[in-house]
């Protein structure tokens, strides 16, 4: 714990980083891969819409049964020549649902249904469900949908300007989109608390992304007072500056819900679980994912269209250009200096002697005359 307290010190320093913006071509290409993906899935398997949006009953039949999961589906698909959606509940229970059918056919299936499961057609409990209930609360959803991406749209561009706005709404579509390709793909149901999962991780998917948002806004006030950094040279520092805090959020966000999921949904098979705690997982992850590698790079591609991000970029280039060619002739002229010193030759000879040693040599002295 104390090393990743470390890093997130270092990347908010600015020490380390990682080239996020730089690199967003790559992000964008595997964004584009799933959300292909995921649209697919939609188009080819459809969703998996539950009985409150189709219409329906529900056979529940005592506690106690010792007929298994498998076998009641096999049952209620012969009673009623259509997919049937079983789960067995805590005590031992078994609720069936069969969607799209009316009350006649019903009755025909609940008496069907208790002979192959060998109980009194009294104590299975047959419940009707009307498609509009289910309904009404989709188009809820939606209208609440997009009154929320409308409200996020006005707050962010008040807030911070438009050109994030514009990146936090892709982000979102992103989320939303992914998530509900998965449904298709995984084959859940799309209950009542699918949709309030749903509308529940937007919030959550716009956390971190106005995290980074806060960040760099933050430290853009001035920047074309200065010719150091370009605006996706900021974006990205703001992103590393702001990843560790990202991570941890997101982590200890999932693992609930992935105990919902994977524990209460998967070994204990509560299948109420599974509508909401899918949504709520496959959201935080991508919202996570999309405040990374989707909203930030998107601002910085936006903003760097504008003529003065343009002739910043243009001086910090500039600027870079000449001191690299400065380093290249300071390091050129080391290195002349060290291949002259190692070329001259040493003077290996006699040394001469100072005149005043050698003055009135060769001369007699007066004394000797």
């Amino acid at each position: 714990m104390s090393k990743l307290g470390n890093l997130g010190a270092r990347l908010h320093r600015g020490e380390i980083s990682y080239d996020f913006v730089g690199k967003r071509k790559i992000w964008y290409g595997v964004s584009i891969l799933i959300t292909i993906t995921a649209i697919l899935g939609l188009a080819v398997r459809g969703l998996n819409m539950s009985i409150d949006f189709q219409g329906g009953a529900v056979f529940t039949t005592p506690t106690g049964m010792s007929t298994s999961v498998a076998q009641a589906e096999t049952y209620a698909h012969d009673a009623s020549g259509r997919e049937a959606v079983v789960q067995k509940l805590g005590n031992g229970s078994l609720r069936i649902q069969v969607a799209g059918i009316d009350t006649g056919k019903a009755d025909q299936i609940k008496t069907k249904l208790a002979d192959d499961l060998k109980i009194n057609p009294e104590k299975l409990a047959a419940d009707l469900v009307g498609p509009s209930w289910g309904q009404e609360i989709a188009n809820k959803a939606w209208e609440g949908l997009a009154i929320f991406m409308v409200l996020v749209v006005i707050y962010l561009a008040i807030a911070f300007e438009w050109r994030m706005a514009v990146a936090a709404l892709v982000a979102l579509i992103h989320d939303i989109t992914i998530t509900t390709g998965i449904y298709a793909l995984v084959g859940f149901q799309v209950s009542p608390g699918t949709v309030i999962g749903l509308l529940t991780i937007l919030g959550y998917s716009l956390y971190d992304t106005v995290v980074v948002f806060d960040s760099l806004k933050e430290q853009t006030k001035d920047i074309t007072k200065q010719t150091r950094f370009t605006y996706s040279d900021i974006a990205n520092q703001s992103i590393n500056g702001t990843l560790v805090r990202s991570v941890n959020t997101t982590v200890v966000a999932l693992l609930p819900v992935a105990g919902l999921l994977f524990i209460g949904g998967g070994f204990l098979g509560a299948g109420d679980l599974n509508d909401i705690s899918l949504s709520l997982f496959v959201g935080l992850a991508a919202g996570a994912y999309s405040s990374i590698f989707i909203a930030t790079p998107l601002v910085a591609d936006l903003k760097e269209r504008e003529p003065a991000m343009k002739a910043l970029r243009k001086r910090v280039l500039a600027k870079r250009a000449q001191a690299a060619a400065e380093e290249d002739l300071a390091a050129d002229r080391a290195a002349g200096a060290d291949d002259d010193s190692e070329d001259t030759p040493a003077v290996v000879g006699p040394r001469n002697q100072p005149a005043s040693r050698t003055r009135g040599r060769g001369r007699s002295s007066g004394k000797r005359r």
